[in-house]
């Protein structure tokens, strides 16, 4: 049975749990919108809570809070960091509710995210909508950001082998920051998946970015995994040189980003990213492909078939 109330969390007196009894998350209603909390329930929360920055509000000043927020890419300062300080409208639904930001002065761009969650599954269905407020197009790609907690792992499928004989041409883009380092422990680049881990001990930004036609990201912390599926649009203009994934870390936590084709969003238009979120515990894998293959994909391809 789904259970959607109002709570405090971290701070803040007004926050949405919404909870089948096996997995909860919650979403902020002060400030964001944010979803603060992904877990089983009663267990440790997968997102990152940002210390010093939970419960707070207003001001002038942009907060990562924590947790999975909407953006609109390609990133720029001022634009992407808007402050969302303030209180968002909630709208219950049957599998869970709708959060709407107020129109961002800055931008003239109303963000909303809508949570919806199985009664009888851990799974979910997060929808991120954009809707342009100017009287001008704007062109923009929704970007979905998930602030991940210190010490997983975070994976990217890499395209399946194909010979010199059976493809002659690329099969995936990958976009480096002028900050990336390859060479940066942190990251492996192996044959079938590239991995991420979060390390609060080196402080140093690193980020990539993948056009991921698999469609899919998983971030495994202790024996809990997030896998989040994103499905890729073929022939579609994807941002910063043709990214429907990136990966992002420093000291502080790791982001697990989906993002959507660029768009030119004509006045009173809306852009729709979907997400699809599914929770999994008791899994084991160590950093080897062949690790993966065995304990995450088969999880994954489970996954897959859900939606399909």
């Amino acid at each position: 049975m789904l259970k959607v109330e109002e709570i405090p969390f971290g701070g803040w007196a007004r926050n949405c749990l919404i909870s089948n009894g096996e997995i909860e998350v919650v979403v902020t209603q002060e400030v964001g919108p944010r979803i603060i909390r992904l877990a089983f329930a009663g267990k440790p929360n997968l997102f990152l809570e940002m210390p010093g920055e939970l419960g707070l509000t207003g001001g002038t000043e942009w907060h990562i809070f924590g947790g999975h927020r909407l953006w609109h890419a390609p990133e720029a300062n001022p634009r992407s960091y808007n402050p969302d300080n303030e209180p968002v409208r909630f709208t219950r639904t049957e599998k869970g509710g709708i959060f709407t930001q107020e129109v961002e002065k800055l931008t003239g761009i109303e963000k909303e995210i809508e949570v919806e969650m199985e009664a009888d599954e851990n799974r979910l269905r997060i929808i991120h909508r954009l809707k342009n407020h100017n009287l001008w197009p704007v062109k923009l790609a929704p970007w979905a950001l998930s602030a991940m907690t210190q010490r997983g792992m975070a994976i990217i499928p890499q395209e399946p082998y194909q010979s010199w004989s059976e493809n002659l041409l690329p099969v995936r883009p990958l976009s480096l920051w002028g900050y990336t380092r390859m060479d940066d422990p942190r990251w492996r680049f192996g044959n079938r998946y590239v991995t991420l881990k979060q390390n609060p001990e080196i402080s140093a930004p690193n980020k990539a970015g993948f056009g991921n036609r698999q469609g899919w990201g998983a971030y495994l912390f202790e024996e809990y995994l997030f896998v989040k599926i994103a499905p890729y649009r073929f022939g579609a203009p994807y941002p910063d040189m043709g990214c429907s994934f990136e990966l992002y870390t420093d000291h502080r936590f790791l982001e697990l980003e989906s993002l959507g084709p660029l768009t030119l969003l004509e006045p009173q238009e809306t852009v729709e990213h979907v997400e699809y979120w599914f929770l999994f515990k008791g899994v084991k894998a160590e950093d080897t492909d062949e690790s993966i293959d065995r304990n995450i994909l088969p999880l994954v391809e489970e996954s897959l078939k859900k939606i399909r």
